[in-house]
């Protein structure tokens, strides 16, 4: 919104030096920063109304003797609400909001925050225990992916003038000059991958200042890929898919940094305010949305590789378990507890080293994903 500011004081004065508000990276750094203005400022009064109309956390009964997870009951929760005003509201103000890779991925983190929202409201406001039945929740995912994977398929010509012939494609790592075609498998492929990663990063969200730091420092290395994807030379340079107009992506991923760094100030051990499913089920579907924007759905296993593998632990237990029970009648199990973060409390480590062990992991998974553009 901004740029077009900027664009009509240009038409009208034409002051000198005011064309560095419409330069990216310029623009990128005010995102971000307004973004952590907006997360620290009205984070507070946020956690307060929070409080005073008792949205707290549920006791959870499966964590009963982990950890610090019985005091944790009764922290205010839905804080998510905090990290969608710090993301959007800087996007719109600093994005070109007439690029349909901003509107589009504004659209779905909005969705999915509001299924999110719905899952809070109906746990903690209503009293369901389970919130937003499953079933329901993987709809709203499933209507998300396919806005997302229809547009893309159907309507490439929005996405620049280069788009439609690349529309279906995705960059394969570690190789140079092999693009892989999904073809007519392209919209269900993007539904398993919002779905896929909206959950994994809801999994994650199980310890203080987890989920959120690890978005943090996704959303950092994503924000590098976004500004060499949409750069012609430095595209050229490194050999990989140029897209026209997904650098003006990389003001979103600022203000998911930014937003992200604010809301740890809370959200830290120990945690005055937990995000929910408001913040969880938006920032994972955010991620996956930005990888299949930039054509890097393949590096989400590395690159989101802490929230691949928290989710494979699930997945192994709760098979294992089944498979068991049906063998001797008695349900085994492979980890102490799932998802992984938990096996490891249930371990004795204290849940601030395992966080800061999960942040070593993503930034040494966010610099193998970086490196995969060079080592071909």
């Amino acid at each position: 919104m901004i740029i077009y500011l900027i664009d009509l004081i240009k038409e009208l004065f034409s002051p000198p030096g005011i064309g560095v508000f419409t330069f990216i990276t310029f623009r990128v750094a005010g995102a971000a920063i307004t973004a952590l203005i907006i997360s620290v400022l009205f984070a507070k009064p946020i956690i307060n109304k929070l409080k005073k109309s008792q949205l707290k956390e549920q006791y959870k009964e499966e964590l009963s003797g982990i950890g610090t997870h019985l005091s944790k009951a009764g922290t205010p929760t839905m804080g998510g609400l905090i990290i969608l005003l710090a993301v959007i509201i800087p996007t719109i103000l600093w994005a070109n909001i007439g690029n349909a890779f901003i509107v589009l991925i504004v659209i779905s983190t909005l969705l999915l925050g509001g299924m999110g929202f719905l899952d809070d409201y109906l746990k903690v406001v209503k009293k369901y225990k389970k919130g937003l039945i499953g079933k329901y929740k993987l709809v709203g995912q499933i209507f998300v992916g396919l806005i997302v994977g229809a547009a893309i398929y159907f309507f490439p010509d929005l996405f620049g003038n280069n788009f439609e012939n690349i529309n279906t494609f995705t960059t394969v790592p570690f190789s140079k000059n092999i693009n892989f075609d999904f073809g007519i498998l392209y919209i269900p492929i993007v539904i398993f991958i919002i779905a896929g990663t909206s959950n994994a990063v809801n999994l994650t969200d199980g310890l203080d200042g987890l989920a959120i730091g690890t978005v943090g420092i996704v959303a950092l290395a994503l924000l590098l890929i976004a500004y060499i994807t949409g750069h012609s030379e430095f595209a050229d340079y490194l050999n990989i898919m140029y897209i026209n107009g997904t650098a003006e992506l990389t003001i979103f991923c600022a203000a998911l940094v930014g937003g992200a760094l604010g809301f740890l100030w809370y959200n830290s051990y120990p945690a005055q305010v937990f995000m929910g499913d408001t913040g969880s089920l938006a920032l994972g579907g955010s991620i996956g949305v930005l990888c299949v924007l930039l054509k890097k759905e393949f590096l989400l296993p590395i690159l989101g590789g802490v929230f691949f593998v928290n989710t494979l632990s699930v997945i192994i237990q709760v098979a294992y378990f089944k498979y068991t029970k049906k063998k001797y009648g008695e349900g085994r199990r492979v980890f102490l507890i799932a998802p992984l973060h938990h096996h490891f409390e249930k371990k004795k480590i204290h849940e601030s080293k395992i966080v800061i062990r999960y942040y070593i992991v993503a930034v040494i998974l966010a610099i193998i994903t970086l490196a995969t553009f060079k080592i071909r």
